[in-house]
């Protein structure tokens, strides 16, 4: 490092962190997996501050509903990587650090040579087989993880790691279970307040900085959630559960044999998940009919042929189901592939039921690409 480097001039005459703390940035390796509404300000704010080496990993593209709390991208990007944008936006912003962009989706096939090239990993995901799969392989590697969440007007941040016991106090220590689809909506069917990722990833941006440097209360082991409505916080303790987890892999042959999406209720074996392409196809050669499953008024409004049987109802409209290839969609694809394993506990067909993987807003995002 330059014995004096304007750019961080600030740090250098901060009390308690100056030089040594500076150059203890320079040397760090971060992997935020996630680009957007946490991600955004995660990396802007990293960057800025000199980390010295930034991974990026989100194989999603920019849409326009994204703008409304990703403020890394804009208007003309819509349909770009986001990894491969925010990853050009930010050496503009310091061309002194390195910043790799990946675009590949976190899967279980890549999840470990991602990460155990990193001291530090932030989680700015937004669902919860990939909460799973980056903890697990966190803890499995030892590396601290950084995670936040957000909905509507409230959002969480922990640090997860070792305890001073030495025993890795996981997002499994948090949420022993996932929760079933349906029990807790995302931001596709929720919503969000746009500041409120920002405020929320700044914070993970500040719990990084403040492990890597070393400064501060250390905040591992615990959660805060906050609202955005009434400033209220709240802080807890976490502690590794008494009993093990059974579902917890033990190495990183059982992790790249587990699951995910099947663990968290995200696949089902005996239905038909989908693509856009697929499901637009079928609907066009007139060899399916789609239900929509979403409650009335819900938008965007669906621009094809199809029932709508809201979820809420669908046990007792099971009979307006016609005898032929079926696919229920919904906004995001949880609700759908619910109306799915409804269907198949109650019907006897021979016909396997199909649902859109994503949604109704994944076949909207498609359709835009495209026209991009």
């Amino acid at each position: 490092m330059e014995e004096h480097n304007e750019r961080y001039s600030r740090h250098f005459s901060l009390a308690g962190f100056g030089k040594a703390g500076q150059e203890k940035l320079l040397k760090a390796k971060v992997l935020v997996i996630g680009a957007g509404g946490l991600g955004c300000p995660v990396l802007q704010y990293l960057a800025a501050a000199g980390i010295g080496t930034i991974g990026i990993v989100d194989h999603d593209r920019i849409s326009l509903s994204n703008l409304q709390r990703q403020t890394l991208y804009s208007t003309e990007e819509v349909g770009k990587l986001k990894s491969v944008t925010a990853a050009e936006r930010l050496r503009a912003l310091n061309p002194e650090i390195t910043i790799t962009a990946y675009t590949e989706e976190v899967t279980v096939s890549n999840v470990w040579n991602l990460i155990s090239g990193y001291d530090l990993v932030v989680d700015a995901t937004d669902n919860f087989a990939t909460r799973y799969l980056i903890s697990d392989t966190c803890c499995l590697l030892q590396k601290p993880l950084v995670f936040g969440a957000v909905s509507q007007y409230e959002g969480q941040v922990a640090v997860f790691g070792p305890d001073d016991h030495g025993q890795y106090i996981s997002y499994r220590d948090l949420f022993p279970e996932p929760p079933r689809p349906g029990e807790v909506q995302d931001c596709n069917v929720a919503g969000v307040l746009g500041v409120l990722p920002g405020m929320i990833g700044m914070m993970q941006a500040n719990e990084v900085i403040k492990h890597i440097a070393g400064i501060g209360n250390g905040f591992n082991g615990k959660l805060l959630t906050f609202n955005m409505l009434t400033y209220e916080t709240m802080v807890l303790e976490l502690s590794k559960t008494k009993d093990p987890d059974k579902l917890m892999p033990g190495n990183r042959e059982e992790l790249e044999k587990t699951d995910y999406q099947f663990l968290c209720g995200l696949s089902h074996p005996d239905i038909l998940a989908l693509d856009p392409e697929s499901f637009l196809s079928k609907i066009k050669d007139g060899k399916m009919t789609a239900i929509d499953v979403r409650e009335e008024g819900e938008l965007p409004a669906a621009g094809f042929s199809h029932l709508h049987l809201p979820l809420s109802r669908l046990e007792e409209s099971l009979n307006e189901i016609p005898e032929t290839e079926i696919a229920f969609f919904c906004q995001g694809g949880t609700r759908s592939l619910k109306a799915a394993e409804i269907f198949i506990q109650n019907r006897k067909t021979p016909n396997r039921p199909s649902h859109l993987e994503g949604g109704i807003l994944a076949l909207i995002k498609k359709q835009n690409e495209k026209r991009n």
